[in-house]
C-alpha cells in the first residue's frame, strides 16, 4: 500500500481504514448480511456520503485492499528484474498472497465470503479486473500492443492459483501445482 505524504491524504487513509475496521468488526460480530450501511457509518462515527466518499458498496467494505492486490499483481509483472520471466515473479507474489490468506486470523473472514453469494459474486468480479489488470502488464512486458488471448488466459490462471491456494488444506504445494500447469501452457501459448 502506497504511504500517503501530505496530512490532508493520511487524514484520509486513517478514516478510510477506520471505516473498513469498523464494518469488519460488525460484519464478523452479527454476520454480513445482519449489518447495514448506516450500521457501519454509526460504528465508524462518520456520515453515510463519507463511507460512500471511500467505499463504492458495502461488499468494497470487505475487500478494502482491492487495489493494492491489483497493485502487487502487476508490479511483481513491471518491477521484476531485466532478464527475470514474469511467471516465477508472479507465483512468488502469489504465493506471498496466499500466506497473507491463509493466517491465524483469516479464516473467519473468509468463511463469512465464502457464506455470502454478494461477496463470493463481489470477488469473482474483483479477480475478472484484476486479469485484466495483469494481462495488460504481461502484455506491456512483451512490448505488445495489447493482451493476446494468451496474455489474458494466463493472467486468469494466475487469479485462480491465489483461488485455489487460498482454499487449499497445503496452500503452498496448491500454488505450486497450479503453476506448473501454467507454466506448461504458457510455454505452447507465449507469443513468439
Amino acid at each position: 500500500m502506497t504511504v500517503p505524504t501530505g496530512r490532508r491524504e493520511r487524514k484520509k487513509a486513517a478514516t478510510r481504514q477506520k471505516i473498513a475496521d469498523a464494518a469488519l468488526r460488525l460484519f464478523l460480530e452479527r454476520g454480513y448480511d445482519a449489518v447495514g450501511i448506516r450500521d457501519v457509518a454509526a460504528e465508524a462515527d462518520v456520515a453515510v456520503t463519507t463511507l460512500f466518499s471511500h467505499f463504492a458498496s458495502k461488499e468494497a467494505l470487505v475487500f478494502e485492499r482491492d487495489d493494492d492486490f491489483k497493485e502487487r499483481l502487476t508490479r511483481a509483472v513491471t518491477d521484476r528484474g531485466p532478464r527475470e520471466p514474469f511467471l516465477p515473479a508472479l507465483r512468488r507474489e502469489i504465493h506471498a498472497m496466499v500466506r497473507h490468506c491463509s493466517a491465524e486470523g483469516a479464516a473467519p473472514i473468509w468463511r463469512m465470503i465464502d457464506a455470502s453469494p454478494a461477496l463470493r459474486t463481489y470477488e469473482e468480479s474483483m479477480r475478472l479486473r484484476h486479469a485484466d489488470a495483469l494481462a495488460t502488464a504481461i502484455a506491456a512486458g512483451l512490448s505488445l500492443p495489447e493482451p493476446t488471448t494468451a496474455c489474458r488466459t494466463i493472467a486468469r490462471f494466475v487469479l485462480d492459483a491465489y483461488a485455489l491456494g487460498r482454499g487449499a488444506d497445503e496452500p503452498e504445494a496448491a500454488v505450486d501445482e497450479v503453476f506448473r500447469m501454467i507454466e506448461a501452457a504458457w510455454e505452447v501459448a507465449r507469443p513468439r
